[in-house]
């Protein structure tokens, strides 16, 4: 039972907030949980966040849970991200990048809310993120024009989908996968302190961290057109058997 310094809500995941077609997309679920935690957030998901039916969000000043029913679905608690970011690219060359985005080719989950090329102009975010291939590195790049549909009262992108756009684009620096295999956001830590407005270009980059066992670890950026740093994340995802999912 909760107790007086926990604040309870109730929360449903819409369908157009899917990741796979029967779940919510990872970032966004992860910023919806994180809401009340200020800025600067880890959440972990223990469950696919399922969609269409009310989910009970626990938040105290320093933690949060999502349940359905008794099961948990995700925990998040107040947490800095110790992440450092190259300069971000020029929109043409994030522009170019998107060009050669694999998900174009191989996609598990072509209708995810932010990732996939299924989804339509001002309904998924669209974001494709492709080998930059200026620096040496294995940094992808993308671009993103919030539409009027994201924004809260003040304007600026609703911080839930600052955490979408941060979620997809590291899954990519580990493209192309094993044939049946899929991956799936198992932790999210984001610091957004400044968010984009409709309608305002922006870009994204993302890079690997690293493997452990079948965590894939990615660090991924959010900059305006002009290169200023508005976000950054990381990401623990997991490696499972594409099957499970269809």
């Amino acid at each position: 039972m909760a107790d007086e310094t926990t604040q309870a809500d109730w929360i449903t995941i819409d369908e157009r907030f899917c990741g796979p077609p029967r779940s919510g997309n990872g970032g966004y679920v992860c910023g919806r949980v994180a809401a009340g935690l200020g800025d600067g957030a880890v959440v972990r998901l223990k469950a696919p966040p399922p969609i269409g039916r009310p989910l009970r969000l626990e938040t105290t000043a320093a933690s949060a849970r999502l349940f359905d029913g008794e099961a948990i679905v995700a925990e998040a608690k107040r947490g800095a991200v110790e992440l450092a970011v190259a300069p971000a690219p020029t929109l043409a060359q994030a522009e170019q990048a998107s060009t050669r985005y694999l998900g174009f080719e191989e996609h598990n989950f072509p209708t995810c809310f932010v990732c996939g090329p299924a989804r339509a102009v001002g309904d998924g975010l669209r974001i494709f993120p492709g080998e930059l291939g200026i620096d040496g590195t294995a940094r992808l790049a993308a671009t993103w024009t919030p539409d009027a549909s994201l924004v809260d009262e003040t304007g600026r992108v609703r911080p839930e989908f600052v955490w979408a756009a941060l979620d997809c684009p590291g899954a990519f620096t580990r493209y192309p996968l094993p044939e049946g295999a899929a991956l799936v956001l198992g932790e999210l830590a984001v610091e957004a302190p400044l968010r984009p407005r409709a309608g305002e270009p922006c870009l994204l980059t993302a890079w690997s961290l690293g493997d452990e066992g079948r965590r894939r670890h990615a660090g991924t950026a959010l900059f305006d057109r002009d290169g200023r740093l508005l976000a950054r994340a990381r990401a623990v995802w997991v490696e499972v058997p594409a099957q499970a999912f269809r």
